[in-house]
């Protein structure tokens, strides 16, 4: 009964893709996935809220897309740990929003290390979905090909970037290999993104539950 009602609710998420605080982003997905046919593009939870977010968390999608046809953190563990992060200072789903580097997958072929072209096809995509969260000042690359792409955004000099003193963080991807370390070296990491969200919630006028 526990894996049908996990299912079901899963079915009920992706059912509301369309729900009014996620559907202008969720429509930009698609218009994404038929410029290559045959791809997949993951869409953004209904939690979430493009009038309400302020910060967004760029993930470097390396391997397979989640079946849950959301954009995730990684695995399991990957998105447990963001969600602590998150937890423990108070930053709610509505208030951010997560974007992939390369927003294409392809079925059956789990992406690996992104190549310079697909980093650098990323960027219209993303330049897009910011101009559909008005409020989104702030921006927490997760592993190198965000950060690069983080790093490609700013020198755009877009008007949006200057308008709302948008600031980009770096810190560590959250799965896999890139996640692979001593409990300390974790430990570490993890505050590093704390400290990366932290900042980037004051600086969009979030209260923060912890100092």
């Amino acid at each position: 009964m526990t894996a049908l009602a996990t299912e079901s609710f899963h079915d009920q998420l992706f059912d509301r893709r369309y729900d009014p605080n996620v559907a202008a982003v969720n429509q930009l997905c698609d218009s994404l996935q038929e410029q290559k046919p045959g791809s997949e593009v993951p869409y953004v939870d209904p939690g979430h809220n493009v009038e309400e977010c302020r910060v967004i968390s760029l993930f470097s999608n390396i391997g397979s897309a989640s079946p849950s046809g959301f954009i995730t953190a990684g695995d399991d563990d990957a998105a447990t740990r963001l969600l602590g992060v998150h937890w423990q200072l108070g930053l709610r789903p509505e208030y951010v929003m997560p974007w992939n580097v390369h927003p294409w997958f392809v079925p059956g072929q789990p992406n690996g290390k992104l190549s310079p072209q697909q980093v650098t096809a990323g960027l219209k995509p993303l330049l897009k979905f910011l101009a559909l969260v008005p409020r989104a000042s702030a921006l927490v690359a997760h592993g190198s090909e965000a950060q690069r792409l983080a790093a490609q955004l700013l020198k755009t000099e877009a008007p949006l970037l200057w308008r709302r003193g948008f600031k980009t963080y770096k810190v560590r991807a959250l799965s896999g290999r890139s996640f692979a370390g001593s409990a300390e070296r974790q430990a570490q990491w993890l505050g590093d993104m704390k400290d990366a969200y932290g900042d980037a919630m004051a600086r969009t006028g979030l209260p923060r539950r912890i100092k």
